[in-house]
Order: C-alpha cells, then structure tokens, then sequence
C-alpha cells in the first residue's frame, strides 16, 4: 500500500513530520517497507551512454546499439537516428515508459529480428522541442548522471510503502491508515464531507442480481453520469496516481483508482452507451470467454462472477472489467459501480484464470461491505467537478444483510494476557477512535465491531488493539517463577517415559513409525475391531488407522534383515486405534524380537531366544513399573495373531485389567518371532487403585539360601500353579520363585513333566540355621504335593 504525507492529510489533521509517522506506523503495526521520491510521469527518462553503435544485420538505416544505463550489463537498443555513434550521451525509455508525443507504452519488440530493450529519445518524443531528425544529444557534463533521471524527481516528497498483512484489509486506504494514526493520539481523523451533489435524472438502467446460492455478489450499488467530458486529470490528482506506481489514464479512471486507494473501495466505470439493453450479474458458465481492459482472452470455468449485458460478459466482478464496456477519452456516459464479492469466490476466480489485480487485491481479504454509497458519492464528486455532467440517483441492490458482530469484553483480559493494567476509560477510548462502538454494561463492555474490521473475532482480538496502540513496549518482562508448584509430567506421562527407558535398557531399538498401516496386515491384528480406513491416505500402503503396532514394527523388522542386518530387537510405544470416534484409541509398548539363523548363528541354536526370553523381558519391565510379581498372574487366553501353546497374557490378580500378552507371533503371519506387548493405560489404572505400589521396597541385612526343587507333575500342569503355592506358604521367608527347567522326555513317564524351581529363602530378623532351611523346605514340599498332585523327583 502506497501513500504520501500531502496524501494522509486529507483525513488526518497532524503537525506530525514525515519520519514521526514513518515511526509510530511501524509501532502500531504498521509495517513501512520502504520510502523513496515521488516519481513524475517522465521519472523513467534516464541518462544513457552508447559504448558501441553497430550496424544492424537486417537493416541498412537501423543500428544496433549496445548501451549503458548504469546497470553492471548494457542493453541492446535498436536506432535508426543518424546521430547515434559509439559515446554518445543520450536519453533512454526503459519498456513500460509512456511516450509524451503520441502516449506510446514501450515494450520489449523485436525489430528486423533483433530485440530491443527500450528505445533512445529525440527532443520532439520527449515535447522538448519540434526537433526529430537524431536522439537528444547531451554534452559531457551529464556523464556522473548516467542511470539517473533525466528530468529528476520531486526533492523532498516521499511516498511511503505499507507491508499490509492479509488480516488489515481496511488499511489499504489511506483512510484506514489515518483512523490507526489518530487512535495512536498522532492527530485527528477528519469527518468525511457529506455529498451535496444534486441526483436529479433518471436511473434507467435495468439491473439484476441472479439469486443463487453461490454467488458471490451480494451488494450491487450504482449510478449513471451522463454528458461528461472525459478529459485528462488535474495535476494534483496524477500526482497521487504516479505516487501509487500506476500511469494517469484518463478523469475518470484515476478518479476509480484514486477512491480505491483511498477510501479502500473498488469502483468500476461502464461506457454506459456500449451496453447493451441491461445488466446481469449472475455465475458465469463453463466456457465463456471474454477480453479483459489488459487485452487479455480469458475462457471461464463455471461459478465465476460476471457482469454481463445481453450480448454477453462486461467484466468479472471484483477482478477486472472488459475491453468492450471500457470507458475512452470521447466517453459521454457512464455507469458507476460500488459492488460487494465474496472473498473467497474471487480468490478462486483469479487462481484459475492466473490474473491478479489492485480490485482483486482487496475484494479477497475484504471490503468494507457498507461503504458501497460512501465510494459512489467520492468519485461522483470528483467526477462533476473535473468532468461535469449529471447524476442519477442511487441504484443498490442487496441479496445479503451483514450484521455487526457484537463482543462482550472484559476490560480486565488486558491485564490477564498481557500484564499491563490499563484503565478502562483509555481501553473506550482506544477502541473508539478506532470505529469500535463502545458501551458500557456492569463490569463489562459490549463491543460492536466496525463493518471495515473483518478480522475482529472475538476478545482476544480486542486485547490486540488496545495493546497495539498503547505501543508493544509497554508490557511489561516477568522472569518466569522459579518455584514448581505442578510436576512437569502428570502420572501417566511419567510411566510412558518410564516405559521407554525400561524396553530399551533390554537392548530393544525404539522405533516410530506412522499412525497408519497397510489394511492386508493390520486385518492379520485387528480382532474383531474394524478397520478405520482413511479418506485421504498418504499413500495406498498406508490407507488404516493401525489396531495394533506390530504390523509396522514386523514391517521394519523384515525390512533391516532383507538389508544384512542380524539379529532384531525393536519396540515402539503409542497409539493404537479402535475406532475413528476421539477418545478411541489406546497408549501401547509393542516389543518384537526374532533372529536370523545363519551359517554364524547355527552353531548356538541352544542359545536362540524363545518364549521364556520374551516372558522375562515382558515381566522385568513390569516390575521396573512397580508391578509387583505377586499381584498379577499368567493365563493363556491371547490374541489370534499370537501362537497357540507358545504365548500367554499377564492379567492383574484378580483377572479384571489385562496388562500385556507375549508370545510367538503366528508362524501364518511371520515365523520364528516374538513379541509383547503392555497396556499403558490398564496399567497405571491397576496402579492408581493399589496405593500398595507406591510404597517403598524394604531390603533384608541377613544372609539368603538358595534352594532347588524339582517336580514330576501332569503335562498340562502350568509351571505358575506351582509358584502361587509355594509364594503362599510363608511370605515372610519365601522372597522369590524361579523357574529354570521344564523337561519332558526320557527318563520322564508319558503324559508327564518336569518343572524345576528356585525358592529363594531370606529372613527380615536373622540368619536362618540349617534346621530353619530344612523345616521350611519339607513345608514347600509337602504342600506342593498335597495341594497340586506333583512328586518330588529324586
């Protein structure tokens, strides 16, 4: 957004310097991206220097000239002057430049089939004299100003550029600009003239808004000025045109483009005699086509908003208009448009069709959908009073009523969110000045918000404009507090993270992989869950939200063998989901182990891992989570995807939470593989209600006895049936139970087995004598018989 200070102060009464308000813009917001001069219409003449002034390949009377305009490379201009030679000073036109003598726009051409940047001037081009016959000739002197303006710049008078970000669109008019500068107390935001501009003839022109439910015009002002003369603008208004970066046209097109960057409202001009019969504004269909005012052919795709005639597309609505209704020097009547689109539609429009302009511009982030009258009456104004003529009254049809947003406020979030205590009389003020209309109700302030504000959502945005004007540098720096009232983590972050180091201690890699899965594997897991299948995957392989984390980890796991890798130990810990509802999904600790057997490995195959392997690290890091052996126990209830006779789950005591399974995975899903797994959430429930987890673990200073016992037992004799027995016999002497063999085979009668026990024996109180070892070892012995049918073997 540009403007200048003569600019500004059409709406703001400040004794504020240029540099002052430069700083207090950048404090409120405001960013200023640059300053620089007020170029003129003839700023782009700049001194030029010919190094070398060739013939031309394809013309007797052109010549090629390599010339220097101050850049690091020269350019090649193509001249057909006499005079042009190698050193010669001269003046440049750069493409993009307008020829004073006949209005001429410069481009990149090609002459006789070599391009030529720009063109070198003679004195009548410029209108500084009637001489033609060669370029303008300059004499040495001008040799320190080659690459500068010829004609020079306007001392003193800048014009500044605004980084408007997409959220302010009501300052991208000077207005807007003024109104955040008088709320800063940097001046006074002048009242806009009232209109008294008499509208006595006739609006005879019919126009229709089609009502659908997309479109995107929901505000159609206009008027109709007849026998103008379109003549060209005063000086003071091309000034301000050339300050924007735009070439002067005509009256009444700067005066469009003047109330656009003024008053941030896109007007549009009609030559009212070149429509035909009436106006539609309506959805465009697929297919058409129109030429656009930059002489462009544009086919349109469907739901794009065109004002059209009964002959077909005038324009598309706030992004450009078209070549056929566009007004010229020899224009009588007009038709002035004041429209309100959606900002969104028109985003659409100009990303499809590639187009951008100063319209589109501010249509896509918001206009201010009740200054449609406001901008008629500017440029009306302008335009009888540079142009003349006649007006008609007002023309405003309307399919949509926008209502102001109203916010409750509590003046005291101010302080809440930013630490600074303002008084709620400068919180009025602030919000005031900036078109906020302010009242006050109990502790409280009801807040209606401006039309020209669409970014003002709610509370949080208001403690953002009282702030921002008060100045960024008003809040206040708190050291944060030192003193910890709340630990860091909650209790079940704590175990997740507990959960993780204690996997990993056991030589697992920890693993993450996505939350989604290929559906053919995670089905091998699901159970009897459905598959919660994405409607956007990332890729086909991963189309399901995962039941399960092993399908991703035996994935990987095969993967790294495939590449050389050995022997594999990963784990993972995460989500996994049972539906697709929030809330659905539980916290998982999924270890798999398996090794290659290879011509390296084959000589220790007795040392290959198997289910007891899996079991001890599933039930180490279950005592490393403060599950105690005692209060959970073994079934064999598990899963499908887990192999029958070689796996088992760990249920709390009395078998209500699952806490884990471990096992051999299938041998039909993948071979010679096992895993377990740890409910997270069952876990920590189990621990919550046993406040017995939480006390601290007591240590014997007397001296511990190892025994060893086998059992002769029945085949489906579970190895735990015998540990509950023995661990209840004395409690107090009894401190742990391993199991260290299971035989079946020779030497054994059919139908049994052997299970061979470690009973360690300690006492809190004193050393045990061998009398104590051997009285508590019968005990052990003769209660296991009795109670479960086995026989010691001798």
């Amino acid at each position: 957004m540009k403007f200048t200070k003569d600019w500004l102060d059409v709406h703001l009464k400040t004794n504020k310097s240029e540099s002052q308000i430069i700083q207090k813009l950048n404090s409120i917001g405001l960013e200023v991206e640059k300053v620089e001069p007020i170029k003129n219409e003839l700023s782009d003449f700049i001194v030029a220097k010919i190094i070398k002034a060739n013939k031309h390949p394809n013309a007797d009377r052109l010549k090629l000239c390599d010339v220097d305009i101050g850049k690091k490379d020269t350019l090649k201009v193509v001249c057909g002057a006499p005079n042009a030679r190698d050193g010669l000073l001269t003046i440049y036109a750069p493409p993009g430049s307008v020829i004073p003598k006949n209005g001429m726009k410069l481009e990149v051409s090609k002459i006789r089939g070599e391009t030529s940047y720009g063109m070198l001037c003679s004195e009548s081009e410029l209108k500084l004299s009637n001489e033609s016959e060669g370029i303008i000739d300059l004499n040495d002197k001008y040799k320190t100003k080659i690459g500068k303006s010829f004609f020079g710049e306007k001392k003193g008078k800048n014009v500044i550029e605004l980084s408007i970000t997409p959220n302010r669109p009501d300052c991208l008019g000077v207005r807007g600009i003024a109104r955040d500068l008088s709320a800063s107390n940097f001046g006074k935001l002048k009242e806009l003239r009232k209109s008294k501009v008499k509208k006595n003839i006739k609006h005879n022109l019919k126009i229709k808004i089609e009502k659908n439910k997309n479109q995107p015009c929901s505000i159609f002002g206009s008027c109709i000025i007849k026998n103008i003369k379109n003549t060209e603008s005063p000086g003071w208004l091309k000034n301000r045109i050339l300050a924007l970066g735009l070439r002067p046209i005509s009256a009444v097109v700067d005066i469009t483009n003047y109330v656009m960057f003024d008053l941030n409202r896109p007007l549009h001009a009609y030559d009212l005699d070149k429509i035909k019969n009436k106006i539609t504004v309506r959805n465009s269909k697929k297919g058409e086509s129109f030429k656009a005012l930059d002489n462009k052919n544009y086919t349109l795709d469907k739901e794009m908003c065109v004002i059209s005639d009964d002959e077909g597309v005038l324009g598309l609505g706030g992004v450009i208009g078209g070549e056929r209704s566009s007004t010229e020097t020899h224009t009588k009547n007009i038709l002035l448009e004041s429209a309100y689109f959606d900002p969104s539609i028109i985003r659409k429009t100009a990303k499809k069709l590639d187009l951008n302009s100063d319209a589109k511009f501010r249509f896509e982030r918001g206009v201010d959908p009740q200054s449609v009258t406001t901008g008629l009456d500017s440029a009306i104004e302008l335009i009888l009073e540079i142009c003349g003529g006649e007006v008609s009254k007002f023309d405003v049809q309307q399919t949509k009523k926008f209502k102001d947003l109203e916010i409750k406020f509590d003046p005291k979030m101010v302080l809440k969110t930013v630490g600074t205590n303002i008084n709620i009389n400068e919180i009025k003020k602030i919000l005031s000045n900036l078109g906020f209309t302010v009242k006050t109700k109990g502790k409280f302030l009801n807040v209606k918000v401006p039309s020209w504000r669409p970014d003002i959502f709610g509370e949080i945005d208001l403690v953002e404009e009282v702030i921002r004007i008060i100045g960024f540098e008003k809040i206040r720096s708190i050291e944060p507090e030192k003193k910890r009232t709340k630990p860091t983590l909650n209790y079940f972050q704590k175990h997740f993270h507990l959960a993780q180091r204690s996997v990993a201690s056991k030589g697992y890699l920890e693993t993450i992989t996505w939350s989604f899965t290929d559906e053919k594997i995670n089905n091998k897991f699901k159970e009897k869950l459905e598959s919660v299948k994405i409607v956007n995957p990332i890729s086909s392989d991963l189309s399901v939200l995962r039941n399960s984390l092993y399908p991703n980890l035996i994935f990987y796991l095969e993967k790294n063998l495939n590449r050389g890798f050995g022997d594999q130990a990963l784990f993972e810990i995460g989500p996994t989901f049972t539906g697709k509802k929030p809330g659905q999904q539980i916290t998982v600790v999924c270890g798999i182990k398996k090794q290659s057997i290879d011509e390296d490995n084959n000589l220790k195959k007795n040392d290959l891992i198997d289910v007891f392997h899996i079991k001890k690290d599933l039930v180490q890091s279950l005592t490393e989570l403060e599950i105690r052996k005692e209060d959970f126990k073994v079934v064999e209830n598990t899963p499908s995807y887990y192999h029958p006779g070689i796996s088992g789950s760990i249920v709390s005591k009395d078998g209500n939470l699952v806490l884990g399974h471990f096992g051999a995975l299938h041998p039909k899903i993948i071979s010679n593989t096992f895993g377990f797994e740890i409910f997270l959430e069952n876990l920590v429930e189990y621990k919550a209600k046993n406040k017995k987890f939480k006390e601290s673990l007591t240590f014997s200073d007397y001296q511990k006895s190892d025994r060893d016992f086998a059992f002769l037992v029945n085949k489906d004799t579970r190895a735990q049936d015998l540990t509950e027995v023995i661990q209840n016999i004395d409690k107090n002497l009894i401190k742990e139970i391993k199991i260290f063999d299971v035989y079946e085979g020779e030497n054994i009668p059919s139908g049994k087995k052997s299970i061979a026990l470690k009973v360690t024996i300690q006492s809190d109180h004193k050393t045990l004598d061998e009398n104590d070892l051997t009285n508590i070892s019968k005990k052990i012995v003769s209660t296991v018989e009795e109670k479960t049918g086995a026989k010691l073997r001798s």
